[in-house]
């Protein structure tokens, strides 16, 4: 994890005041174009079987995660250590028969039942009408 965080301090340098001010003007919005071509080239890197472009692919996409966690730590919503955890709260949440049942893992269950008998009552009302 080491490399990780000096790639976390990497971001951090790069939006801060002395750093790029290209990196630094950046937006969740003006990001999104290069988000969609990264991850059309990682595409073409699978369907060529390119796996030395795959890699360095994978890192473009990763920078991408990156900044869009940094902008959203400079605005205080959220940041890269909360998408790890989010990711490794899903990640349990849907395979618990590999991590097993947790109470929480019981509640997402039946929240889901429930949503999913909502939907299907809303849709029952709807063809009514």
């Amino acid at each position: 994890m080491k490399t990780f965080d000096q790639l976390v301090r990497v971001m951090v340098r790069l939006r801060s005041p002395k750093g790029c001010p290209w990196d630094r003007k950046q937006t969740h919005q003006s990001l999104l174009k290069y988000l969609y071509e990264e991850a059309d080239e990682f595409k073409q890197s699978v369907r060529k079987k390119d796996y030395a472009n795959m890699e360095e692919e994978l890192g473009d996409l990763l920078l991408q995660v990156l900044f869009h966690a940094r902008i959203a730590e400079e605005k205080g919503r959220f940041s890269m250590h909360d998408v790890i955890k989010t990711l490794i709260r899903k990640l349990t949440l849907r395979h618990p028969h590999v991590f097993g049942y947790r109470a929480e893992h019981r509640r997402l269950l039946k929240n889901r039942s429930l949503r999913s008998e909502e939907r299907r009552v809303g849709k029952e009302c709807r063809s009514r009408w």
